[in-house]
């Protein structure tokens, strides 16, 4: 099998690269799904809050979906679902199989990595104490409780204030448990501000900062969970125990880029976000392969999502047409004074039309202070920010009409206080 161009993973962000690529002339085109249907993750997020910035109105996790899978049909994009890629190689050569085709080995021009992220399990974060049934990833949780009818508990604790821990709390009072309270970490929540409002508080749900859970009892099934508060070093503080007796604990503990495939191809991840290295393309450090959504940094919303995607579709095509400028003089982007990282991580100044947008995320919590770019010691621009949070993805554009004043290797994104 041959295609123009193969997209791995059949979520909103493999969906709007998709189109975007056959909107730029790419006829021959694939999506690979391993789930069996397309929308990925958003056909269990049956809650509202998703389309503000991409369609102005306020939709349903499968709303949103289905807005994407409808254009693809518009668009005749050729999928598959059921669908295991096995691996991907350097040259762009894909091994697949499913129930239908057997075992499959596609060539493709180019590729889009868009496989989304996984949840941390218990093992990762290794909680101690018994091994019993009722112990859940929030986005399982949420799945059983949406999609497959089953109810997995009545008395909860949550372990992460994540936005899908703070989305879970809601939809388990909803259903009628009684969820005990949200236990974080850090001293400040990992997700929305307004899931807090709306998840936590619209419901007097207590949200412990500074805990965690150290001890799970339970013969068979969960019956007992034990937080302590945390000193500054995020460990227990002796005689600050709180004991719940629960038959249900939910885990919101991070995500995790899926990118097994990526690593297997050779290429190049970023410690920081465990999600490949990227340039202003969305192109990996492998010509031709690109990625985008969850696969790259996990995003807060579904519309940062599809507009990234687009990004990475609009530019897979113009690489299959040969109309991307290979210099290979990239400009770094360096994040200091409290930014964790950006998307993407360099860039190459002829390929930026009207700006570069870049995604960043901060390590803690900041107020009014100052976001720059700088370039050796100057201040390209400057933004105010009265509010930084780590749950809170940054983005700014960085105007084309700078780019002539870059005259180094780096730029410097920092924060001023």
């Amino acid at each position: 099998m041959k295609y123009e161009l193969v997209v791995l993973g059949g979520g909103p962000a493999g969906l709007a690269a998709a189109i975007e690529a056959k909107k730029n002339g790419i006829k021959n085109i694939l999506i690979i799904e391993r789930d069996n249907e397309l929308g990925g993750i958003l056909q269990q997020c049956i809650h509202n809050g998703f389309g503000l910035h991409e369609f102005k109105e306020e939709l349903t996790g499968p709303e949103y979906a289905q807005r994407f899978i409808d254009q693809m049909g518009e668009e005749g994009i050729e999928y598959k679902l059921d669908t295991m890629v096995l691996d991907v190689s350097g040259d762009k050569k894909i091994q697949a199989i499913n129930s239908v085709d057997g075992y499959m080995e596609i060539e493709a021009q180019a590729i889009i990595l868009a496989m989304g992220c996984r949840e941390r399990t218990r093992g990762a974060i290794a909680i101690p104490g018994d091994r019993p049934a009722g112990i859940f990833t929030a986005g399982t949780a949420q799945r059983f409780v949406n999609m497959e009818g089953y109810m997995v508990g009545k008395k909860v604790v949550i372990l992460g204030s994540g936005d899908i821990g703070l989305i879970m709390a809601r939809r388990m009072t909803l259903e009628g448990a009684k969820v005990e309270a949200v236990v974080e970490l850090m001293p400040y929540s990992g997700g929305l501000t307004r899931n807090i409002v709306q998840c936590l508080e619209d419901y007097d749900i207590p949200l412990l900062l500074s805990h965690t859970v150290t001890n799970v009892k339970g013969d068979g099934r969960l019956e007992r969970v034990t937080v302590a508060k945390v000193d500054e070093n995020r460990k227990p503080i002796p005689g600050t125990e709180i004991n719940y007796d629960v038959d249900t604990l939910l885990l919101s503990v991070g995500l995790i880029p899926e990118n097994d495939l990526s690593r297997n191809a050779g290429i190049v991840l970023d410690r920081r976000t465990s999600g490949p290295i990227v340039n202003e393309s969305m192109e990996t450090s492998i010509e031709g392969i690109f990625a985008c959504g969850n696969v790259v940094h996990v995003h807060d919303l579904v519309d940062f999502v599809s507009a990234e995607s687009r990004r990475a579709g609009i530019n897979a095509a113009k690489y299959i047409k040969n109309e991307i400028k290979r210099n290979e003089e990239f400009v770094e982007i360096d994040g200091t004074n409290g930014i964790s990282y950006t998307v993407p991580q360099k860039f190459r100044k002829e390929n930026i039309d009207k700006g570069l947008e870049v995604f960043m995320r901060v390590r803690e919590v900041f107020k009014d202070v100052k976001l720059e770019v700088r370039c050796g010691d100057e201040v390209l621009m400057s933004l105010k920010k009265p509010h930084m949070a780590p749950g809170e993805m940054e983005k700014i554009m960085i105007p084309k009409v700078f780019m002539d004043k870059i005259n180094t290797n780096k730029i410097e994104v920092t924060i001023k206080r």
